[in-house]
């Protein structure tokens, strides 16, 4: 290396006026870091724009092409007609040609607007910056203009004169390609471009939380799906789900907090001078059941993203006493300071700013969020309602290997024990030896093991029992009477060459929840939470489920009619009641929904027995449903022979028949024909919750609620174990995880 020119000739320098290209190149390294600090420019200028839609477009990372489309107010083109006939220069005056020049800007004409300023650009050098180091072009439209007009640029100067007009709509498209061409170290410096996207993704979704009214889209070019899309809303929490998940949104806080300036006199001044600005500040927190290894911290000054790594530091603080260790919250922060208070230019980026009182702000925020996680963590909940959607793990194999563990006396090739009591082992010896289980992945596999009813007190249990025996009628005593042989007795798939049934049938097997049948069929029962909800308790691996057995059970008769389908037994009645009796009886209770039908209860009677004996072969070859000449119904489909459906139903189930079965369809006929009889079966329902409290002329309550438990648990669910086919639809809302016992563990270690 050649030394120095000052060291040969021991003569300093001159000094000179660096080339003005030079000058803005060396400038916009400052403010352009990266594709993801140009996006940031750029959304703020379409914000400041007033726009509500904003569509960004990505390549390679932002560094083949950064687009984005706005529909704000637009760049205006020409100051007028007026203003051109009058000057004859009047169109250098225009704002795209001076767009991409260096401090043009529309958001301030003084330095006193700097103290008021609430836009979020203010130097005009964005553009400049964005030209200096890529290839620009700008389509834009204001609602006067007739045409949108087209423009590129180069070294912040406009390329080939003046704009030219072209189709578009109201708003803006700024266009950068090949960012970074001219400066080829920076370029190198970037990481891949797959991380720089991540980083554009990070900046729309901080300003789409923030902006919740604003539609944001963001995507890569040459694919039809957005990678993140938001609606607008005015609900900042409803962004935050989309943007970073349920898990997230479900444990939020939301904490305010303010300031006001107060005269001497006690009252708000906005025009007063004071030591304390005004400020207000709005948070949504996670509490302590939600953390995560990286912490997410969005905070917002007077509608600016910014860094503050004091704010930042405070708060993890709090955390750190009630989360575990090395875990982080999710924080969003707006704070709305004073713009007098506020200094925006200290920072090339906008990515820092000063403001008054510092302090005390900081600390009454901190207060405000420590003193709502103090509430929170006082009583902790652990319910987390987690849909079920991914594959449980089955963990019995890992449980069993270690319950069967091998107690050897003696080595197999005869040698002697150490000391006398303990064989010698080799090391590949211990190696083959099962691992030790861990206490939180232990799975319990016994029936035999408590259920819920197991830890009733001794003494309200065997008066349960007592009141069971020799009290009740003689279908609950038949139904207590179900034997271990009956159970396991099969029920086969009935030959069908019907096309519609075979596609009913079809459909069952194509919407199967794979996972949720796994559970299912391998479940243990633990005990009904809520007979009037329909809640029951099902544990499967090291997880425990809440389910909706009113809703299962619907179907699993459902699928059991489809599945014996013209091939019933039959449940006779005797002696024969009679069908226009049973089914006056139910129009008779429905009351009300007779009258506001229009029609007499007689009509509606006739019309429906009229219906059912029109059909009367149909009913007894497919359903078992017997109707003889005399209008009796002589006897009834049978779905299972250990359970005896509750025939206070029946005239309910054969009043439905006429209105509720779509006779005109031969699929949906089955289909609603199907769907009542599953109804009639299904022991709780929503529709006839109100018969499980007792009436005061019922003096069996105790015993037909005690009844309903134990068919629930003895007969449904060992059907539902043998036969369900859970379906995907039903799920979101009928099956719940409430436990995991691994997290339980941490959450115990917590405490």
């Amino acid at each position: 290396m050649s030394p120095s020119p000052t060291l040969e000739t021991n003569t300093p320098l001159p000094i000179i006026r660096l080339d003005e290209s030079l000058v803005n190149r060396i400038a916009a390294g400052e403010i352009i870091h990266r594709p993801s600090s140009a996006l940031k420019e750029l959304i703020e200028n379409s914000l400041d724009a007033g726009a509500t839609q904003i569509k960004i477009t990505v390549k390679d990372g932002g560094l083949k092409l950064l687009q984005i489309q706005d529909n704000g107010s637009g760049i205006r083109v020409r100051l007028g007609l007026l203003l051109s006939i009058v000057f004859n220069n009047a169109r250098k005056r225009e704002d795209l040609p001076i767009l991409c020049e260096r401090f043009t800007t529309s958001k301030l004409a003084t330095f006193s607007d700097l103290q008021r300023i609430q836009t979020y650009g203010f130097r005009g050098e964005a553009l400049a910056s964005i030209s200096h180091v890529a290839h620009l072009s700008v389509v834009t439209k204001t609602r006067d203009e007739t045409c949108a007009w087209k423009a590129n640029y180069a070294d912040g100067l406009l390329k080939e004169g003046d704009p030219k007009p072209c189709a578009g709509n109201t708003g803006t498209i700024i266009t950068a390609e090949d960012l970074f061409y001219n400066t080829p170290v920076r370029l190198a410096a970037l990481r891949s471009s797959s991380d720089e996207y991540a980083r554009i993704l990070d900046i729309v979704a901080r300003y789409s939380v923030h902006n919740p009214r604003v539609a944001f889209t963001c995507k890569k070019a040459g694919t039809s799906s957005p990678d993140l899309s938001t609606p607008a809303c005015p609900s900042i929490s409803s962004i935050i789900k989309i943007v970073y998940g349920a898990t997230v949104a479900k444990e939020l806080t939301h904490i305010t907090a303010s300031a006001p300036m107060q005269t001497s006199d006690g009252t708000a001044d906005a025009n007063a001078i004071s030591d304390m600005p005004t400020w207000k500040a709005e948070a949504y927190v996670t509490g302590p059941n939600h953390h995560a290894k990286k912490m997410t911290f969005l905070l917002f000054i007077n509608n600016r993203s910014v860094e503050s790594s004091r704010i930042k530091k405070t708060l993890e603080g709090i955390y750190a006493a009630i989360l575990p260790k090395g875990t982080f919250p999710f924080i969003y922060l707006s704070l709305v300071i004073e713009p007098s208070q506020v200094d925006v230019n200290v920072h090339p980026t906008k990515r820092e700013v000063h403001f008054m009182n510092e302090d005390e702000i900081v600390q009454a925020v901190a207060n405000a969020v420590q003193e709502k996680l103090t509430e929170q963590s006082s009583s902790r909940s652990f319910d987390f309602h987690t849909p079920l959607l991914k594959r449980t793990q089955n963990l019995s194999e890992l449980s069993s290997r270690d319950q069967e563990r091998p107690h050897q006396q003696q080595q197999e090739d005869g040698s002697s024990f150490a000391d006398g009591n303990l064989p010698v082992e080799s090391d590949a010896d211990v190696m083959r030896r099962p691992k030790k289980v861990l206490p939180q992945y232990k799975v319990r596999t016994s029936l035999s093991n408590r259920t819920l009813d197991s830890m009733l007190p001794a003494k309200e249990l065997s008066e349960a029992v007592k009141g069971l025996t020799g009290t009740l009628p003689s279908q609950d005593a038949a139904n207590l009477a179900v034997s271990k042989s009956s159970m396991k007795t099969e029920i086969p798939m009935s030959t069908c060459k019907l096309s519609s049934i075979r596609r009913i049938r079809q459909e069952i097997e194509e919407n199967i929840h794979s996972e949720f049948l796994e559970i299912i069929s391998g479940h243990i029962f633990v005990g009904i939470v809520d007979l009037e909800r329909g809640l029951a308790l099902l544990q499967h691996s090291t997880k425990l489920y809440l389910v909706n057995h009113c809703a299962l059970i619907e179907q699993l008769f459902y699928q059991l009619g489809l599945r014996q389908f013209g091939n019933f037994h039959r449940l006779k009645l005797n002696p024969a009641p009679s069908l226009v009796s049973l089914i006056r009886l139910a129009v008779n209770a429905e009351g009300e929904k007779v009258r506001m039908s229009g029609l007499e209860p007689s009509q509606i009677v006739e019309k429906i027995v009229q219906i059912l004996l029109d059909r009367q072969e149909m009913l007894r070859e497919y359903f078992s449903l017997d109707i003889n000449n005399d209008g009796e119904v002589e006897s009834l489909p049978l779905l299972t022979r250990n359970y005896t459906p509750n025939l206070d139903r029946l005239p309910l189930f054969l009043m439905r028949l006429g209105p509720q079965v779509d006779w005109t369809n031969e699929v949906a006929c089955f289909k609603s024909f199907l769907r009542e009889l599953a109804l009639f079966y299904t022991p709780i329902s929503e529709k006839d919750q109100e018969d499980l409290r007792p009436r005061a002329d019922d003096d069996r309550g105790p015993e037909k609620t005690q009844s309903q438990r134990w068919q629930i648990q003895h007969v449904l669910f060992p059907l539902m174990r043998k036969y369900l086919r859970p379906q995907k639809a039903s799920l979101d809302e009928d099956v719940h995880q409430i436990a995991h016992l691994p997290d339980l563990y941490r959450v115990f270690e917590r405490c």
